[in-house]
């Protein structure tokens, strides 16, 4: 096919349903969906950037892969590339979660008939999920990556047919018990703020990549509580407090996860 994805790349185009509709927000080269379109996944796509240097960088490649008819390669901030009812699948990735959700918020009517989205935030993933959430979307798929060092977070979301099965589907999908170690009767309620942060199928999945992203992210947390310490403000001593909490709920859901395992 002559492109080549990356690791992180591929697995957003296997979470792309086959015939869709497909826009690349963020597009850069539009590696994505001239890939989609050379393998004959997607029936049509829209490669967007904000930026002049990555979309004249996309035409160019949309124009060697001869791929014209089927990628519309367009400049613009966000979904404003977006004619409302054109696509129904949309991509967002290798941008921060808060503007991913700026990029959401502006869509308006751009997002009618945007069944999935498929989004990749480098930060602020809780800010993504409580979005999707709020919008009557419901997460059907997570996934850590790791690629040059870095670990991803990888989120498909499909729009609920009516507000009635979001709620339902929603709720049961953030209603975590995670179970404790041997002689303790009660597990662990996994509070909702956490869930978001965390990713309510990525805990329930567990695995390796998951645990050493939170004991990293356990370390940063640490540091910072070491620094508030030294503060003798009685604000800075209930900021420490709250995040001390907080870091012992991520033990503990940890500690809850390996138990599991056991």
């Amino acid at each position: 096919m002559g492109i080549r994805l990356s690791a992180r790349l591929t697995a957003l185009a296997d979470w792309v349903p086959e015939g869709a509709r497909f826009a690349d927000i963020g597009t850069d080269h539009a590696l994505l969906p001239v890939y989609l379109a050379a393998s004959g996944k997607i029936a049509y796509a829209v490669a967007g950037d904000v930026h002049a240097g990555p979309a004249e960088a996309a035409r160019r490649q949309v124009a060697d892969a001869r791929l014209e008819e089927i990628v519309s390669v367009r400049q613009g901030d966000g979904l404003s590339v977006l004619s409302p009812g054109e696509a129904d699948t949309v991509c967002i990735a290798g941008m921060g979660g808060s503007l991913i959700v700026r990029i959401l918020e502006s869509a308006g009517d751009r997002l009618e008939g945007v069944r999935t989205l498929i989004l990749s935030p480098h930060v602020a993933e809780d800010q993504v999920r409580r979005w999707l959430r709020e919008h009557g979307y419901v997460l059907d798929a997570e996934r850590l990556l790791e690629e040059g060092g870095e670990i991803y977070t990888l989120l498909r979301a499909v729009k609920a047919p009516d507000e009635k099965e979001a709620t339902e589907r929603n709720g049961e999908l953030y209603d975590i018990q995670l179970p404790r170690g041997k002689g303790q009767d009660e597990g662990l309620k996994l509070p909702e703020p956490l869930a978001y942060e965390m990713g309510p199928l990525l805990v329930r999945a567990g695995g390796e990549l998951f645990r050493r992203k939170w004991t990293e992210e356990i370390g940063k947390r640490e540091q910072i509580l070491a620094r508030l310490r030294l503060s003798d403000s009685p604000e800075t001593a209930e900021k420490a407090r709250e995040w001390e909490a907080k870091t012992e709920l991520l033990r503990e859901v940890l500690a809850c996860l390996h138990a599991e395992k056991r």
